[in-house]
Formats: structure tokens, C-alpha cells, sequence
């Protein structure tokens, strides 16, 4: 009963917060605990977040495959001062998002705070739940710090 609670408020909370892929996922997850399809759930933990960062990436790439992007524009990237910017900023991410990766593996428990940081952005700060593994690399980077500073 306390999971289909949460799940009904994150829904409410989705569309109160106008978020349409917090409200969506909820859903779907009532519907798999509703329907008894608990097998999904191990499933959908262990393999849903590459399948979202797969299609994340995928809808990146979607410009180089249709042609959007041309050879001067990609070169542009590598001798504007933006687009040398945008290449440290995804080195960057990257590297965060691994160590937020390494951190979830080593204090999975961090998770939940999360998660209620993610809904908190959402429902207050108008974002957009994409980066769970850059929200636990900024953790990763926050605790560093204050360990730095103790």
C-alpha cells in the first residue's frame, strides 16, 4: 500500500508541477506493481537508466545522422571559444556523472535523496529530470569538498 501511495502522489505531484515524465513514469510503474508484473522491477532498476541514457543520446546524435549538423559547423566547435567551452563542459559532465556512478555503487541509500531533490527541481524549479547521474556527481563533488574543508 506504501508504494502505490507514493506512487499516486508522484503522479498528483507531476501534474501539479506540470511535469509530464515524472507523472508518465509513475504511472508506469503503478500500472507494473497494479498488474503484479513484479519480474520488471529488477529489470527496469538494473538496465532503465541506460536505456534512458541510451535514447538521451540517441536524440543528441539525431542532427549527424539526418545532416543537420555540417562539417563547418562541427569544426566551428573545436575553434569558437562556445563551442571549446561546450567540449570542457561535456568532459567535465562526463567525468562528474562517473563519479556520481561510482558514488550510487558505493552508498546506493544516496538515491532517495535524489530522487527528492529531482522531484523538488521539478515541481519548484521548472527542470527537467535528465541528469540523476549528474545530481549524484554533484554529490560526489559536494562531499569531497566538505571532507576537503573538515
Amino acid at each position: 500500500m506504501w508504494g502505490e501511495s507514493i506512487l499516486v502522489a508522484l503522479i498528483l505531484i507531476g501534474i501539479v508541477g506540470r511535469s509530464n515524465i515524472l507523472a508518465t513514469a509513475a504511472c508506469i510503474l503503478l500500472v507494473v506493481k497494479l498488474t503484479r508484473l513484479y519480474s520488471l522491477f529488477p529489470i527496469l532498476e538494473r538496465r532503465g537508466l541506460e536505456l534512458g541514457l541510451l535514447f538521451l543520446m540517441v536524440s543528441v546524435l539525431v542532427p549527424f545522422a539526418t545532416g543537420k549538423v555540417s562539417p563547418r559547423e562541427l569544426l566551428g566547435s573545436f575553434s569558437s571559444l562556445g563551442g571549446i567551452m561546450a567540449i570542457l563542459g561535456g568532459t567535465l559532465a562526463t567525468y562528474m556523472n562517473g563519479q556520481g556512478l561510482n558514488m550510487l555503487k558505493i552508498e546506493p541509500e544516496l538515491m532517495v535523496g535524489l530522487v527528492v531533490g529531482g522531484i523538488i527541481g521539478i515541481v519548484f524549479f521548472k527542470g527537467i529530470p535528465v541528469g540523476p547521474l549528474m545530481a549524484a556527481g554533484l554529490t560526489a563533488l559536494f562531499i569531497k569538498i566538505i571532507d576537503i574543508l573538515r
